[in-house]
């Protein structure tokens, strides 16, 4: 058979063209979230950042624009200032929400580090009150859970506590042997102050670097009149040489570390902490912060960045960033037992919060085969009256003394002790206690009743109904900010910068979600 020629035909194709329409605009579909963005930002108030602007001098891209570029660019999971202005010169959809500005990574970095350093959270708040006029969010149940990003520091720059005070110590302790050996080779020292210690030495004194610098002074002076004293002269250059400037290192070391048990060389913010994710054999912690998020029907409605590992002592600072951010509390608290302690709950009853907070061992406490060991002290019976508790085989507990105990946020706890008044005989001592005489507890009464509360309410149908949802609240949110948009590490340092990258994270976030509305 015969092949029929055919004549082949192509779309036109000519370079340098002009064609009409000429808007951007145009290219760009209906509901797609670059145009989300920017309708958003047009309708909030920005007076925290215009503010930032002093006026004079040349003339400064418009900061609306800049935060349209950077809240969308966040949604396309671009972070670095190159790539954004790079998007900025090649994508459509970057010329369109910047009106084909293109300012350079310098301009965009600079904005997003310095201007809107410590405006972030006013600009958030701007973003929920858009929220809550449109309907979004209710503050009705707010789910609270958190998370740990790395750092954007080196993982060998660690300065640990615990090695700072060690060292430190050390350093003093050799300061205080050579300044003895000083003054014991010093007759006239020791007329002035006989048996006693100089008060650089004493035992009620802290030696630190301004005192040594004080005294390295005086030896000085003292080495004027004495210019052949070699020794002297050597002990001097010692303490002047090596051990005032490690002195005062460790004394920097310690302002750093502010209460935390470490902190990075080249984020002195970050603290190490282990990694969710990471597998136990090669857990090795790393720097990065705690970040506390609290969704409602999956929108970000509250953030907060903590330099601590654990969730419990961060609830009443995020709740209170919260109140900033968005002008009250909520009506109620959703979260996991990593919140269940006894200052939160307290809080939240302040408050006026309806509390369903887990508690440690609440799950556990459901399943038949924990109620059938009742060893806890929390299940057993409590006469109030005689202030003691009944343990199942039918022993009393009573009172013997009572300690109070301070949480890392101040917070004082009442713990009363009671011990058991005989158990050598009970057929159930080796599964109930450890020890050799009689079982004793520690217990804060507050905290039984406060748990007794949550039970009932995690227990009810609303209970149960929140206690579901939250694993697709918070949870998923994480999973879309550090998954699918795979953001696992800051790229800013230092707690303020930290804080702006993770606030344009979070609005970028309730960008996308407002997008497939």
């Amino acid at each position: 058979m015969k092949k029929e020629n055919r004549r082949v035909v192509f779309k036109e194709y000519t370079m340098g063209q002009l064609q009409l329409p000429m808007d951007l605009e145009t290219m760009i579909p209906e509901k797609h979230v670059v145009r989300v963005v920017s309708a958003s930002i047009e309708k909030m108030d920005l007076k925290p950042l215009l503010e930032r602007y002093k006026g004079g001098g040349t003339s400064s891209y418009h900061p609306k624009m800049m935060l349209k570029v950077l809240v969308y660019a966040y949604t396309q999971r671009i972070y670095s200032s190159r790539q954004i202005a790079k998007g900025l010169r090649e994508n459509v959809n970057f010329m369109w929400i910047s009106g084909n500005n293109r300012p350079d990574f310098r301009t965009i970095n600079r904005f997003r580090g310095e201007v809107m350093k410590g405006i972030i959270e006013e600009i958030f708040a701007s973003v929920m009150a858009l929220l809550i006029e449109e309907g979004y969010v209710k503050l009705e149940n707010y789910y609270l859970d958190g998370t740990k990003v790395e750092a954007n520091a080196n993982k060998y720059s660690s300065v640990w506590a615990k090695n700072t005070r060690r060292y430190k110590r050390r350093v003093e302790e050799q300061i205080k042997e050579l300044l003895e050996e000083i003054e014991r080779v010093n007759e006239a020292e020791n007329e002035k102050y006989g048996d006693k210690d100089l008060e650089e030495l004493g035992e009620e004194s802290t030696l630190d670097s301004e005192k040594l610098e004080k005294k390295i002074r005086e030896l000085n002076e003292r080495l004027k009149k004495k210019t052949g004293d070699r020794k002297l002269a050597n002990a001097v250059k010692t303490l002047e040489k090596d051990y005032l400037p490690r002195q005062k290192k460790y004394e920097e070391q310690e302002r750093k570390l502010a209460g935390r048990n470490s902190y990075a060389r080249t984020d002195k913010d970050a603290t190490f902490m282990r990694m969710k994710g990471d597998l136990p054999q090669k857990a090795q912690p790393k720097a990065g912060y705690n970040i506390q998020v609290g969704t409602e029907n999956q929108f970000i409605v509250g953030f907060s960045l903590h330099q601590r590992a654990g969730d419990t002592d961060c609830m009443v600072a995020h709740l209170e960033r919260l109140r900033e951010q968005a002008g009250r509390l909520p009506q109620r608290v959703v979260a996991d037992a990593g919140y269940g302690s006894e200052e939160n709950y307290v809080y939240l009853e302040r408050e006026g919060v309806e509390n369903f907070v887990k508690y440690k061992h609440f799950c556990k406490e459901q399943k038949r085969t924990w109620q059938k060991e009742n060893y806890r002290v929390e299940s057993w019976a409590y006469d109030g009256e005689h202030d003691e508790f009944i343990c199942p085989q039918g022993e009393k507990l009573t009172y013997r003394q009572t300690r109070h105990e301070k949480s890392k946020t101040g917070y004082l706890t009442e713990r009363r002790e009671y011990e058991c008044q005989e158990c050598s005989g009970c057929p159930q001592k080796s599964h109930c206690t450890r020890s050799e005489g009689n079982r004793s507890v520690g217990v804060s009464l507050k905290l039984i009743r406060y748990r007794e509360t949550v039970r009932r309410n995690l227990l009810s149908e609303q209970g149960k109904t929140l206690r579901s949802r939250r694993a697709v609240e918070v949870e998923s949110v994480f999973g879309h900010i550090k998954h699918n948009w795979g953001f696992r590490r800051f790229t800013l340092r230092g707690l303020d910068k930290v804080r702006t990258e993770w606030g344009l994270l979070c609005i970028a976030h309730n960008m996308a979600k407002l997008a497939v509305q």
